[in-house]
């Protein structure tokens, strides 16, 4: 903690007025990224040149996420004993975030319709979860998404 209000420039006090104990440091750090996941998906389905385009660069930002927060989420886990809610909620809004990308780009024809959003994220969880360094994962998830931005065949 005393790490954390150093580099945040406050004093410990006033890091403990705001987050009583580690845990509820956690929490909010965990909870800002994925505030900031879901509202890439909004900026994603406006910069996307098409809709499968808009999907995929979520889908990274997606999995840089999962990627970066694997020591928070361990951190987060010890922390609160079993108590999963705060990652089920997490899920929760990242799906519902990135349902329009996924149906706007199954309706363009685009992907594959034999896929829901939950598949893809447990896809992209999975991969993200893979040892090895970026150079070593980031073409397992290139190869994955190419698959899934296929159409499915007729």
């Amino acid at each position: 903690m005393a790490a954390v209000s150093r580099r945040a420039g406050v004093g410990m006090a006033t890091l403990y007025r705001n987050f009583p104990s580690r845990r509820e440091l956690l929490e909010a750090v965990y909870a800002d990224e994925v505030t900031a996941l879901c509202e890439a998906a909004g900026i994603a389905a406006s910069e996307g040149e098409t809709p499968a385009a808009a999907l995929r660069m979520w889908l990274w930002r997606f999995f840089a996420f999962i990627t970066a927060k694997r020591e928070v989420a361990t951190e987060l886990l010890t922390q609160l004993g079993g108590d999963e809610a705060v990652f089920g909620d997490g899920r929760a809004a990242g799906l519902a975030a990135g349902r329009p990308l996924l149906a706007a780009a199954q309706e363009a024809g685009e992907v594959r319709k034999d896929l829901t959003l939950e598949q893809v994220f447990d896809m992209v969880v999975a991969i993200a979860t893979i040892n090895g360094d970026a150079e070593y994962v980031e073409p397992i998830l290139q190869t994955a998404l190419d698959g899934l931005l296929r159409p499915s065949p007729a």
